[in-house]
């Protein structure tokens, strides 16, 4: 009689607090969120348009940053407009299949991305490190090849999570001290021993990130190699100012996601709310702020985003270029 129980137990939604503590204020919490949200769709599908419409964008290096530009749509929207619902109209509730679903998409996302930076690195080492081969090594079929594999792994090792995370029975309070279904709030509310699917994505997490980030350390190692044996300081310049832009996102992508993960694991005597907004600015931040760095940072991209933009009707950028 038990397992059926469970079963029907496991089956029931969950509930979402949105920032413990603060629940009072959460109409002014969501301002900046919301706000966060908007640039962030406007600035990734800007720069998707900049690179489908102009030609001279179409290069690995720019189909890579669409790619992630894609990856950050998908990563923000599957988390924000049920905490914007949770904080506006207090649609707290969350059905047990659409919580893992979130689940699968905040960390298959987060593979994939952590894969495309990797990619990306690659990419500026070859320009960097083997210029003359670039183009024959970066094709664009290869590029896509790369993209693929990077969801491919990302999917592969996420589903496997999933499946422990769901056969795990749900009987507890319902309750999840977060915004989001964050992972390690939702394990908490299992009554079994979820050892397995600790260890599980202790293993994948290392594995991913660590592989990935010593790639990635290793290749702008040799990128800083390379550009300090050029013989002028413009040339050595040159080198390194081609990486700047990837550099930033790859700092903003781990150092954030390595905070929001010590904090959920080690409380530090900070205070509930404090960990569920550094996770829920983790979440929202990376993908607004990313768009702006490359269109910042990369004359080509920010001259493709003010020739779209020239083409809507009374607006003119020249000038500001």
């Amino acid at each position: 009689m038990s397992a059926p129980n469970q079963s029907s137990t496991s089956s029931l939604p969950f509930l979402l607090t949105g920032i413990p503590g603060l629940e009072d204020v959460h109409t002014w919490i969501s301002v900046p969120f919301f706000l966060m949200y908007i640039m962030a769709l406007l600035g990734n599908s800007m720069v998707l348009l900049a690179v489908r419409l102009d030609k001279t964008l179409h290069e690995p290096m720019y189909y890579f940053i669409s790619m992630l530009a894609v990856i950050d749509l998908i990563f923000t929207t599957a988390v924000v407009p049920k905490m914007l619902g949770v904080f506006w109209l207090g649609s707290r509730e969350i059905a047990f299949e659409a919580c893992f679903t979130q689940m699968f998409f905040i960390h298959t996302s987060t593979a994939v991305e952590s894969g495309l930076l990797l990619a990306m690195s690659f990419d500026r080492y070859v320009a960097v490190c083997n210029p003359l081969r670039y183009v024959t090594i970066l094709t664009s079929s290869r590029t896509v090849q790369m993209g693929l594999l990077s969801l491919a792994r990302g999917a592969a090792v996420m589903t496997p999570l999933m499946c422990l995370l769901t056969s795990l029975p749900y009987c507890r309070d319902r309750l999840i001290p977060h915004s989001y279904c964050e992972h390690m709030a939702v394990v908490e509310l299992a009554c079994a021993d979820p050892s397995v699917s600790d260890l599980y994505s202790i293993i994948v997490a290392t594995l991913l990130v660590g592989t990935d980030s010593a790639f990635i350390a290793f290749s702008y190692g040799m990128i800083l190699r390379s550009a300090l044996r050029r013989p002028s300081r413009e040339a050595r310049l040159k080198a390194l100012s081609t990486c700047g832009c990837h550099a930033s996102v790859v700092l903003l992508f781990y150092a954030g996601g390595l905070l929001s993960m010590y904090l959920q694991m080690f409380s530090l005597g900070l205070a509930p709310h404090t960990q569920v907004l550094v996770a829920d600015f983790y979440l929202t931040a990376p993908p607004m702020l990313n768009p702006l760095i490359y269109g910042v940072k990369m004359k080509q991209i920010r001259d493709a985003i003010f020739r779209l933009l020239e083409q809507l009707p009374g607006l003119r950028f020249s000038d500001a270029r």
